[in-house]
């Protein structure tokens, strides 16, 4: 088995698609917007530290309920998965991944030859948190266990009760398990209030986000993880140090002042997305072939076609019209569901883009 097998889903990066409908960012922050006379003047490019900008991590700290010291600032949110399977999970060791759900969540377990059990959530239910069955699968020699608040590719975000049940339920069964949540939409709440972090919900609970999706500003490439736990915040400290040193100096600086002016910039997002997502409510209102879940945060939802629409002409009429949507596969799902990402897209494109994604559930069905 490869380590790292191909991935449909990096075509999201390296493909272009006129009408792309399978991101999942806010608008993207330009760089003109964020820069102030001088503020790169008196950077020295050398290393920094481990833990990453002191100054970037008080303010994350402060935003999460933490203190600064058990915050670590990684190169994107994946960057942080990836450490915290590193260090949590060795070949044949047991983790237990909620989906659907973003898939290195899964594929960077498998690279490390763990055993993933997976536990489906269902559309039907509104992929709320089926807490009794993720506990079921968790064993007395579990790991880790992955969830996401809000999800991704839904959007939904998990009630405080259900995470907190959830953390509960696996420390009974497997003390040394860590309880991920993937918190990489939270900032992206459309009433502009992000529900509470779970970062300070106990020692075993290590939380990631990043300025991607929220911010608009991957390119960035600065995530977080938060861990309580000072033994293993050593441990993830160790890990980054061996695989990446440190992160860019570069990087933390200019996320620093995104987060600064983080009331200017998640405002404008906030308004965009929720225009977006009006136009695309009303848009499927009048396709009745389509079902939308709605989300609760961030700049992507899913969608389901119903059983009148033949699941394969409906990929190949979006691909001859220039549209991509995430199909469900890659996160673990049907293909009868995908994810539609409404922030990414000027409004006259995205526009556009919902009429060929009508068009193309037409001749389907």
């Amino acid at each position: 088995m490869e380590r790292f097998p191909p991935t449909p889903m990096s075509d999201l990066v390296d493909e272009p698609c006129r009408y792309d409908l399978g991101e999942s960012t806010s608008p993207p922050l330009r760089l003109g917007s964020l820069l102030t006379p001088g503020l790169l003047d008196d950077l020295a490019i050398g290393y920094g530290t481990t833990p990453g900008s002191p100054a970037l991590r008080t303010v994350v700290a402060k935003d999460l309920g933490v203190d600064a010291d058990e915050v670590l600032l990684t190169p994107g949110g994946v960057a942080g998965m990836f450490l915290l399977a590193m260090v949590t999970c060795e070949a044949g060791d047991h983790a237990v991944v909620a989906t659907p759900c973003f898939p290195p969540a899964v594929s960077v377990l498998n690279s490390l030859r763990a055993s993933v059990s997976t536990v489906p959530l269902s559309f039907d239910a509104g992929y709320r948190l089926d807490v009794p069955a993720v506990v079921a699968a968790v064993r007395p020699t579990t790991r880790l266990v992955s969830v996401a608040s809000p999800q991704n590719p839904s959007g939904v975000r998990l009630a405080a009760r259900d995470l907190a049940d959830l953390v509960a339920g696996v420390a009974a069964v497997a003390p040394d398990a860590v309880v991920l949540v993937d918190e990489t939409y939270r900032d992206g709440a459309y009433d502009g209030v992000p529900a509470p972090s779970a970062a300070s919900l106990g020692p075993s609970v290590v939380t990631c986000s990043s300025l991607s999706k929220a911010y608009g500003a991957p390119g960035l490439r600065v995530g977080w993880l938060t861990a309580t736990a000072p033994a293993l915040y050593e441990r993830l400290r160790r890990a980054k140090f061996t695989t990446l040193i440190t992160g860019s100096g570069v990087d933390e600086l200019l996320a620093l002042e995104v987060l600064r002016q983080r009331d200017s910039v998640l405002g404008s997002r906030r308004e965009a997305l929720g225009f977006a997502l009006a136009t695309l409510t009303s848009w499927v209102s009048e396709v009745p072939s389509l079902e939308l879940l709605r989300p609760d945060a961030g700049a992507l939802c899913c969608l389901r076609l119903r059983p009148e629409v033949s699941v394969s002409r409906f990929y190949a009429a979006l691909a001859a019209r220039d549209v991509r949507v995430g199909r469900g596969s890659w996160f673990f799902e049907s293909d009868r569901v995908f994810r539609l990402g409404f922030g990414h897209l000027p409004p006259d494109v995205f526009g556009e883009a919902l009429e060929r994604l009508g068009s193309a559930v037409n001749a389907a069905s």
